[in-house]
């Protein structure tokens, strides 16, 4: 199996050539029941036929669904031959604990995490474990050190993390995490592009050079789109909050026009020359395949 770097070098090697492109990953969420997995095993079938580079799947808040995580990450390497990365979070585990994840994929052939704070539990605040890290990377120099079995990516925040202190703060902590060993940053959501093309720029003002990849949800309904952006400190800008207010409670509306302007954003960063895109699939097929064909990849 790739791991993260290996994919964005072969990208770098080939744009201009015929396989050139931007490195498409995409994310899924551990379903809750047996049918929701059945399900999103189904979308997976439909989406291998984008060839994804590589797919990841969540945490839960506080590590809750750790062992489902992990499951879900081995048995779709396994079973459908992608190249998976798996959440890992700071958040509620001991450094036991984390260090049982990383063996638990290392013996199943996964090389790839992406490490992160993590959310705390609903209604509580976020407190570092008192046997755990306190930091994400430190998660990321633990995943790297020993050998050069995994890469990790970090996320990054081009509107700023919701509990940094400033920008300049965030941008410290990000250039920690690849100072640590981080091979790629994936993006939180976004829905105006210039909060990206700034952090890209502030990111390479203080030297970090790995490939910063952007992270992009597809809305699927008006009250989900202002439901996510609350939950990780995103704004929607003028416009779209309008076009929001026009589909209403109308969701096979808001779908079409979260295709349409996912597609639109995609469309702008190519032209900006993004190193790829990491969609936030929400388990669903059906709008990153019609964006993919409406960009033409």
């Amino acid at each position: 199996m790739t791991r993260l770097p290996e994919h964005y070098a072969a990208r770098d090697a080939e744009v201009g050539g015929a396989a050139g492109g931007p490195v498409l990953s995409v994310e899924f969420w551990p379903p809750k029941t047996e049918q929701g997995e059945l399900n999103l095993f189904g979308e997976i079938e439909r989406l291998r036929k984008l060839n994804p580079a590589f797919c990841s799947m969540t945490y839960g808040a506080g590590g809750s669904t750790r062992d489902k995580t992990v499951d879900l990450v081995c048995r779709i390497e396994r079973d459908f031959g992608l190249d998976m990365m798996c959440h890992l979070t700071v958040v509620g585990q001991s450094r036991a604990e984390l260090r049982g994840v990383l063996d638990r994929l290392r013996a199943n052939g996964v090389h790839n995490i992406i490490a992160l704070g993590g959310d705390p539990p609903p209604g509580t605040e976020w407190t570092a474990h008192a046997d755990g890290f306190s930091y994400a990377q430190e998660l990321v120099a633990e995943a790297r050190s020993g050998d050069d079995w995994f890469s990790v990516a970090v996320a990054g925040f081009p509107e700023v993390h919701p509990r940094a202190e400033s920008r300049e703060s965030d941008l410290r902590y990000l250039k920690a995490k690849v100072d640590a060993g981080a091979s790629v940053v994936i993006t939180q959501l976004f829905f105006d592009n210039a909060d990206y093309y700034r952090f890209v720029e502030d990111a390479r003002r203080i030297g970090i050079q790995v490939p910063i990849v952007p992270g992009m949800l597809p809305i699927r309904s008006s009250a989900q789109a202002r439901r996510f952006t609350a939950m990780c400190g995103a704004r929607i800008p003028a416009r779209l909050d309008a076009l929001l207010e026009q589909v209403g409670d109308d969701d096979a509306a808001a779908v079409r026009l979260g295709i349409d302007y996912a597609t639109e954003q995609c469309e702008q960063l190519l032209r900006f020359g993004v190193p790829g895109f990491h969609f936030y699939s929400l388990n669903r097929a059906d709008a990153l395949l019609e964006i993919h064909r409406g960009l033409g990849l």
